[in-house]
Formats: C-alpha cells, sequence, structure tokens
C-alpha cells in the first residue's frame, strides 16, 4: 500500500504503491484515480481502504488536478462540503484532513512546518514545474504563518527514462536549467524532479527526495509505460490533533 510512510510529529505523510487495493487488471490493484476506464466501485473501495489505514476518521480534500499553478486553501468548515477544486496545489492548517496529490509519472510533492502547524501537497507535471506550482504552494504555506518548511519528493518519472523532442527540453529548461537531462539511451530528457528540488532549494526549504523512478518500478503506475492501462499513486499528508 505505501512506497513511504512516515511521521513527524504531529504530521503524518505517505506516498502509496500500486498493492492493496481492489482494481482488476490492468489497473491492479491501488488505483487513486478520479477519471479513466477502471470500476469506479473498486476506486471508490481502495480510497476507503488507503484512507481507513493511513487517517482513519480524517476527511478528505483532493483536487482535480489540471497541470497549471493555482494552489487553494483547505479552510476549516470547507472540507465537509469539499467540491475537488481544479488546482494542483493545496494546503491548509486544519487538524484532521488528508491532502491527496495524484500522479502516475509527474511528482507528487508533500510540504510540512510541524512548528507552524501548516501542511501542503502539490502535484507538479512538466508544465506546472515550468509554472512554478511548487514554489506557488510554498509561498501560500508561508502566507498561513509557515516559516520553516521540509518538502518531500516522492516517485516520479526519472530523467534517464522521460524523453522529449530537443526543442521541448530546450524550452522548459530555459525556465528551470536544472530540470535539463538525457536518456541512458543519450537522447534528450527532462528531469522534472530535479527541476522541482532546484525551486524548492532556491526557496529555501528543506527538501527529503524520496524518490523511486515510475517508468522503472512496476511497483508504481507510469503513463509513460502504460498509457491508458496506468492508474494513479497519492502523495498523502494530514496533520494530527495530538501525537499519535
Amino acid at each position: 500500500m505505501y512506497h513511504f510512510r512516515s511521521t513527524l510529529d504531529p504530521v503524518d505523510l505517505a506516498f502509496t504503491d500500486r498493492f492493496g487495493g481492489v482494481s482488476a487488471a490492468p489497473f491492479d490493484e491501488l488505483n487513486l484515480s478520479v477519471a479513466g476506464d477502471d470500476d469506479e466501485r473498486a476506486k471508490a473501495e481502495n480510497h476507503r481502504l488507503l484512507l481507513t489505514d493511513f487517517a482513519p476518521g480524517a476527511r478528505l480534500a483532493d483536487l482535480y488536478q489540471v497541470h497549471g499553478r493555482d494552489v487553494v486553501v483547505a479552510e476549516p468548515g470547507d472540507v465537509d462540503a469539499w467540491g475537488r477544486p481544479h488546482a494542483d496545489g493545496i494546503v491548509t492548517t486544519s487538524y484532521d484532513v488528508v491532502l491527496m496529490v495524484r500522479a502516475a509519472d509527474c511528482v507528487p510533492v508533500l510540504l510540512a512546518d510541524v512548528e507552524a502547524g501548516v501542511i501542503g501537497a502539490a502535484h507538479a507535471g512538466r508544465q506546472g514545474m515550468a509554472l512554478g506550482v511548487v514554489p506557488a504552494t510554498v509561498d501560500r504555506m508561508r502566507d498561513l504563518g509557515a516559516e520553516h518548511l521540509t518538502a518531500w519528493i516522492g516517485p516520479s518519472i526519472c530523467g534517464r527514462c522521460y524523453e522529449v523532442p530537443a526543442a521541448l527540453r530546450d524550452e522548459v529548461s530555459s525556465v528551470e536549467p536544472a530540470s535539463a537531462a538525457t536518456t541512458s539511451w543519450g537522447t534528450p530528457a527532462l528531469d522534472v524532479a530535479a527541476g522541482v528540488r532546484a525551486q524548492l532549494e532556491r526557496a529555501g526549504v528543506r527538501v527529503e527526495v524520496v524518490g523511486g523512478c515510475t517508468r522503472e518500478h512496476h511497483d508504481l503506475y507510469s503513463y509513460r509505460r502504460d498509457g491508458s492501462g496506468a492508474g494513479r499513486q497519492a502523495g498523502l499528508i494530514r496533520l494530527r490533533r495530538s501525537a499519535a
């Protein structure tokens, strides 16, 4: 169920893998997508199983991700009527609210200032990284009082595997030079996670790279590898009212 799970009291965070759910092939097993051809009942049960294990009784605040840079705040009282806004970053100071972002090659990022009680999550694909969704998420967290931020960069497609046309690599790396890469077979590529890390470090955020290439690891979903048969894994983070 988890590629990575950790606690930094009072913050719990995790990145999922593809195991422990009920979806049939080709989405087997823990597909957390909100779209696609997988059975809706299976996807609902996957979410129920995950949330029951990760944060029993907590409420979910997630997004309809659009590869942009908009960031929303899950305010106290909003979550009960949460309508899955179109955005790629989400932050909160609310207790027992699970923030979730989904990915299947893009970069999921979880963020927290434990002392200030501010948490966030961001989905950064190639376009979102270039637009600056992660720095925008950091800015919104600082608006809420965050000062000493830590970010966890989850699994995504690596620069050795993410082949792109040379013109696209040049376009994106002109915005974020750290994203320029070369595949293992010698063609132009992008390393979106490296670009995100550079953005976080410039913003003064402490970074932990969880990593894991989605295309190389079959315990993770990858759109580049599996096309329309790819499910979605997720990054999750919540602020507990009291330590476990």
